[in-house]
């Protein structure tokens, strides 16, 4: 196990050694120390590694990750797994706007509270969510799921596409195209694997779906005021 403590390095120096790594021998594991809210913290690994950051980042942490396992074990700014491709990103704490934004795949697991726009445009990323998220969250999400533990604001799943969004708590309003549908089998067992790999004790049918009523996919003049 490496650390790194960013009392002493700096922040281009960190990022530029855990890009470079591959995952082998004593170097699959790093610690990074005194993160002090730093902005786009471990973003562009490619590697099998894991990566413990102690303490809270600003925005842009762990962006564009790709197999590796970052844990934060604190809060995070906007952005958190931007665009992730793989590997799987734990937040302690809470989140800020956007988290798990344009993400194609991974998980995220966000243990506290998540800001406006949780998933916004999700690609294939799954995101579990232990407590609330803002507005518009799953905004123009197209593929993925999203996993709320607790409530959700307005507009949830907004302009949806294809991603599938199960929420426990209270919904305070759908977006535009979002509505709630059939808990099947196929759902239940999607949620319970979903529920199992982020640690959140809770049971698949306690939980509603929602997704999208696929009146946006082409033009129609009669739901012109909904574009």
């Amino acid at each position: 196990m490496q650390t790194i403590d960013m009392a002493s390095t700096e922040l281009r120096e960190l990022n530029s050694t855990l890009q470079a790594q591959a995952g082998n021998g004593d170097e699959a594991e790093w610690v990074i120390e005194n993160s002090r809210g730093s902005h786009a913290l471990a973003v562009g690994l490619d590697a099998p590694i894991k990566v413990t950051v102690k303490g809270s980042t600003g925005y842009y942490c762990a962006g564009m990750n790709k197999q590796a396992n970052v844990h934060v074990t604190g809060s995070v700014g906007p952005g958190v797994a931007e665009n992730m491709m793989s590997g799987s990103v734990i937040v302690e704490g809470d989140a800020s706007q956007y988290a798990g934004a344009t993400g194609h795949g991974g998980l995220l697991v966000i243990k506290g509270n998540a800001s406006s726009r949780c998933g916004i445009s999700m690609k294939g990323i799954d995101i579990v969510v232990h407590g609330n998220v803002g507005h518009m969250s799953a905004f123009m999400a197209q593929s993925g799921n999203l996993v709320i533990l607790g409530d959700a604001g307005d507009a949830l799943g907004d302009s949806l596409y294809e991603a599938r969004l199960f929420v426990r708590g209270n919904v305070k309003s759908l977006g535009a195209d979002c509505i709630e549908k059939e808990m099947r089998p196929e759902h239940l067992e999607l949620l319970a694997d979903l529920l199992e790999r982020a640690g959140a004790d809770a049971s698949p049918q306690e939980f509603r779906r929602y997704g999208s009523a696929r009146k946006l996919y082409n033009f129609n003049v009669d739901h012109a005021d909904e574009y």
